[in-house]
């Protein structure tokens, strides 16, 4: 899946809705609020899903 910063995502097992903050190797680094403090982690782009579908579609050259 394509990603780009500024993205709203969230883990496919759940979780907290996330922004995407920076991509790097296949990894995506988010950032949420959990309630008291904000969170930053690093996920493999495969464990993403967006939150928000769009019309944006993925080209390869």
């Amino acid at each position: 899946m394509l990603f780009m910063i500024g993205d709203e995502v969230r883990h496919k097992s759940g979780g907290q809705r996330m922004i995407v903050t920076g991509i790097s190797s296949g990894m995506v680094e988010c950032r949420w609020y959990d309630g008291r403090s904000v969170r930053r982690e690093a996920f493999h782009e495969n464990e993403l899903q967006p939150e928000h579908l769009d019309a944006r579609v993925e080209v390869r050259a």
